[in-house]
């Protein structure tokens, strides 16, 4: 019987039944791959409660070292693998943890009140406690949804905190609408019930979400989409309760509404080319923040973490030396 054989070592199986899975099961295979990137990089699995309530995430290393410990919080309808390609280019001592965010994948699932930004907050913070992360000062790193998260976090809970960075975070007021906003006005005002852009049902607004997300459209083999949509439609009553909370009335700008508490040294990475939540709010945070270091990436969109995962890593790094004083600010490529 033929068999594949995955590098490094430990994963067997027949040909057969890799195909089969492919063709009959496409969301296996995305998280074969996760699961399988996640050995190479060294992460393990684990979860942590806080009474009755569930987190999982994965993590690597341990704290104390020279750096301050890194809490990565995801976007809106992703998991704590978003970040494999982040990690990848992090220093292999680095201790970090991701954490699938309320509701997403591992985390337990429970109702609205959780998933408003200052629901989310609430509960990371419980998280933080409930694996001992507060035990001394560490870098809370967030992307879109969880970068509104992460800084409201940093207002709120600034003395846990040696540090913040937003990538292209939500919850400002932008002074421009981006496309995304744009479609979400026209949607508004249409008197028929459509798609929300970032919850596609078929493949095509799949790819048109990844669109609306990625700068530079990326190849993905047919396989790989029918994965990602397999994986998302169990999932999208539960996308769509999140999206109505993060984008109601009481989180929309929750990030704006906290800037003026925000105390700790704030990085701030964001794509020229973003659809989703305008370049235009790396201005808000310049006001808001004097001291804030913004970095803009040319020929990058929504997704940093996907398009520009080596220079984001780089940024995050350097940052990091700066802060504890072990390296001096370098322009990277």
């Amino acid at each position: 019987m033929e068999l594949i054989i995955i590098s490094g070592g430990i994963v067997v199986i027949p040909i057969l039944t890799f195909i089969t899975s492919i063709l009959f099961w496409p969301g296996s295979l995305i998280k074969a791959y996760n699961w399988f990137t996640r050995h190479k990089l060294g992460l393990v699995v684990r979860y942590s409660h806080s009474g009755s309530y569930r987190f999982c995430y994965s993590t690597r290393g341990t704290p104390g070292g020279t750096t301050p410990s890194l809490l990565l919080l995801h976007g809106f309808s992703a998991n704590k693998d978003m970040w494999l390609p982040v990690i990848k280019y992090l220093p292999r001592n680095q201790h970090l943890v991701c954490v699938d965010m309320p509701g997403h994948e591992g985390t337990s699932r429970t109702g609205a009140e959780d998933y408003s930004i200052e629901g989310q907050v609430a509960r990371i913070h419980q998280f933080v406690q409930s694996i001992g992360l507060d035990k001394r000062p560490f870098h809370v790193i967030g992307t879109s949804m969880g970068g509104n998260v992460a800084g409201v976090y940093a207002a709120r809970y600034a003395a846990y905190l040696s540090g913040a960075t937003l990538i292209c975070p939500a919850g400002l007021v932008y002074p421009k609408d981006s496309e995304f906003i744009s479609r979400l006005k026209k949607l508004e005002n249409s008197p028929q019930e459509e798609s929300i852009p970032l919850i596609p049902t078929t493949l095509q607004e799949l790819e048109d979400m990844l669109s609306l997300c990625l700068c530079n459209s990326l190849s993905f083999p047919r396989p790989v989409l029918r994965g990602l949509l397999a994986n998302r439609l169990p999932n999208n009553g539960f996308y769509k309760e999140v999206f109505m909370e993060i984008a109601g009335e009481k989180s929309r700008h929750s990030l704006q509404e906290n800037l003026h508490l925000i105390t700790s040294p704030v990085q701030v990475i964001w794509g020229q080319e973003d659809q989703v939540v305008d370049v235009s709010g790396s201005t808000v945070l310049q006001a808001a923040l004097p001291n804030c270091q913004v970095e803009l990436l040319d020929n990058c969109g929504h997704s940093v973490v996907l398009e520009r995962p080596r220079k984001a890593a780089q940024l995050i790094v350097n940052f990091l030396s700066v802060q504890t004083g072990n390296g001096e600010n370098k322009k990277l490529s």
